[in-house]
This record gives C-alpha cells, structure tokens and sequence, in this order.
C-alpha cells in the first residue's frame, strides 16, 4: 500500500524526473488537480494512465474512499497543475489520511517555484520561512503584523491581481526600503526576477500588466 506525491513541471515541460514519469506510467490511477491542465502533460509523455480529479474542493468529500481504494491495492499518485502536492495546494489532507491508515507515502523530489525564486532573489537563503499566500481579508494584518518582526527571509506566493495590495501592505508594515525580490513566470519563455526595495517595487509593477504566478522573498528585519 502507497502513495505517491509527485512533483509536476512549474513551467517548462521538462522540468520533470524520470523516475516521475515511470511512476506516473506505472500506477493505476493518478489523482489531478485539474485533469484538463495534467492531460497536457501526460499527453506530452504519452502516459496512459487515468486521472480522477483530486482538488480543494472535492477533497474532504472523497479522500476516504480514495484511503479505502489505497489499502485494497489500487496504486495511486497524486499530482497538482505545478509543483509539488502539498507546497499551497492539495497534498496535506491525503497524506494525513494515509499516515493514519498505515499507508506508505512516498513523495519525489522535484520542482517547486519558492527554491529558485530564494535562490536567484540575492537575499539570505540558510535560513527562511515559507508563507505561501496570506490570508485575503480575515487575519491579514494580524499575520503581518506578526511577520514584521520577522528576521528571516520570507516567502509569498501571489496572484497578478492581488500583487499591489500585497506590495502596498509590505510598504504600511515593513517600510518602504526593505529589500525585496519578485520573481515571476519562472521557467517559462517570459521568466522576470525584479530586485529593490519595496517602494521600487510598487514603481515597477505599477507600470506593467502583470501576468503569471508571483513569487515575493522579502528581506527579513535587520
């Protein structure tokens, strides 16, 4: 009895392990965050396998049934649309579940977007901490406030909508000149990393249709 969480390419197609792709052809079913984006990449590596759609909404409804599917011998995998499961996207619900019902879970190393997003950033990378996507409106400024004191470097995601009302909350609770890298559309044809200050941030991205999955490493407090 196991489970595979299995990284899936963040961009570029090739971004993906053999031993992915193996596992991927060699399970009986595949779990997929959205079957329509994962058909792409299965298509791409001609992996016959069957998906059913495993995501935020539907996965407290059915991950018992998938644990009980697990335990009587069905191989599965569960993917996202990129990444790796669990890393702000569903993965921690199954996984529990397994633990619980004394199933092996495997999962493979792989692509994520923070990793190359703290590594090109120039900021302090031994030592960080990964915020995902902060809350919309409830408890919002709480954990900012939180994180104002914050000594390590800090890792968002963020959607292109959402990008100015986060750069301006950075402005209100860290100040203008904390450091800051904003990276962008990483591995893919229009890949972008903006370097400054807050403040310098807020000028650049006014200017510019943002599009793409924003990553932000945020200098922590000196």
């Amino acid at each position: 009895m196991k489970l595979y969480l299995v990284p899936t390419p963040i961009g570029n197609l090739e971004d993906i392990t053999f031993r992915a792709i193996n596992v991927l052809n060699e399970v009986d079913l595949i779990l997929a965050e959205d079957t329509r984006t994962s058909g792409k990449l299965l298509q791409h590596y001609s992996i016959s396998t069957p998906m059913q759609s495993y995501h935020m909404h539907n996965e407290h409804k059915i991950s018992d049934s998938i644990i009980e599917r697990i335990a009587a011998g069905t191989r599965m995998a569960l993917i996202t649309d990129a990444g790796s499961p669990g890393i702000s996207d569903p993965g921690y619900l199954l996984t529990r579940k397994a633990i619980e019902s004394n199933i092996e879970v495997q999962a493979l190393p792989g692509a994520t977007a923070f990793v190359p997003a703290l590594t090109v950033s120039g900021l302090p990378s031994d030592k960080f901490v990964f915020e995902g996507f902060l809350p919309v409106k409830k408890g919002r400024q709480k954990r900012l406030l939180f994180l104002k004191e914050e000594t390590r470097s800090i890792i968002f995601y963020e959607s292109p909508h959402k990008l100015g009302k986060t750069l301006n909350d950075f402005m209100e609770h860290m100040g203008p000149d904390r450091k800051i890298s904003v990276s962008r559309e990483i591995s893919k044809m229009f890949e972008e990393h903006f370097r400054g200050t807050v403040q310098e941030a807020i000028s650049h991205f006014q200017s510019k249709k943002t599009k793409g999955e924003f990553v932000l490493i945020l200098e922590g407090m000196m």
